[in-house]
């Protein structure tokens, strides 16, 4: 009969403290909105699952450490909360900018638009605890024993969601040559990314006989390359002798293509700090 023990730390250290305040912020806020009975469509929906999914798996992470049940799952614990908590920053950043913008309106009056500003509020808070703890288990400079805990690995999980904002902003492009490209740069680096990550926190890539942090630079600097091309080709092509419609509303193609040019711009700037900080990395390693 195995005994079962408790790990106070888990929920007394700086960390778990940070985490019991992301767990009763994300609840605050999703309970708030769930109140006033009003997020019916896709951007509501949205909120409501960033703060109900950051809760659940915050809440079970704190379960599995403080019962120390964590070593007996099959990957990298230290990378998978890394990820997530990486995660949640920007999915709750993300809920915390979108909320506000699309229910609370001008002026602000009633029980019901207090309601979902003192949910913005705690929202915002709620992201404050999760980038906090994203500084508190950063690995410090030339420590490399978890990979997603190391600046490069924080900026795959970035690199990877602000992808998948991009394919929620894309609309229509046509069967230009040059736009295609551009999709298919976002949707091979999202994949390659994603992989990284997936086998990073299944510990499968110790398996690889190859150099494997020389192959990581080198898919940073080919990535960067693509992004480039991105970078110059969607605004080109999305912009170029075309003007703000008059009529363009929320939801308009043209918001949703400038939308695609930020949010590829951010992505370009990611991957060029990835391949310095992975060059780096290589570097220091290699001196030692």
């Amino acid at each position: 009969m195995s005994v079962v023990t408790v790990n106070l730390r888990a929920v007394t250290s700086w960390v778990g403290i940070t985490r019991l305040f992301a767990v009763v912020l994300s609840c605050v806020a999703f309970s708030l909105v769930a109140s006033t009975e009003d997020f019916g469509n896709t951007y509501g929906t949205w909120c409501m699952f960033t703060w109900c999914f950051c809760f659940t798996v915050t809440l079970l992470v704190l379960v599995l450490e403080l019962l120390e049940l964590y070593p007996k799952l099959p990957l990298s614990w230290d990378d998978f909360t890394s990820a997530f908590s990486m995660l949640a920053a920007l999915m709750v950043f993300t809920a915390s900018v979108v909320f506000p913008s699309i229910f609370i309106s001008s002026p602000c009056s009633g029980s019901k638009c207090a309601r979902q500003a003192v949910a913005t509020t705690v929202s915002c808070l709620c992201f404050l605890a999760y980038a906090l703890e994203v500084g508190l288990t950063r690995a410090k400079p030339g420590d490399i024993s978890s990979f997603l805990s190391t600046v490069p690995g924080l900026l795959k999980v970035f690199e990877a969601y602000v992808a998948c904002l991009i394919f929620s902003l894309l609309d229509i492009y046509g069967l230009e040559a040059s736009l295609q490209w551009c999709v298919a740069v976002y949707s091979i680096c999202f994949i390659i990314t994603l992989l990284i990550i997936i086998f990073t926190i299944g510990r499968c890539l110790s398996y690889m006989s190859c150099p494997l942090e020389k192959m990581l630079v080198g898919y940073s600097a080919l990535a960067l390359v693509m992004y480039i091309t991105a970078t110059i080709l969607w605004p080109f092509r999305k912009f170029t002798g075309r003007v703000r419609p008059s009529n363009c509303g929320r939801g308009c193609s043209w918001d949703k293509d400038l939308g695609v040019t930020f949010l590829t711009i951010f992505n370009l700037i990611a991957y060029l700090v990835d391949l310095i900080y992975s060059t780096r990395m290589v570097f220091i390693r290699a001196r030692s």
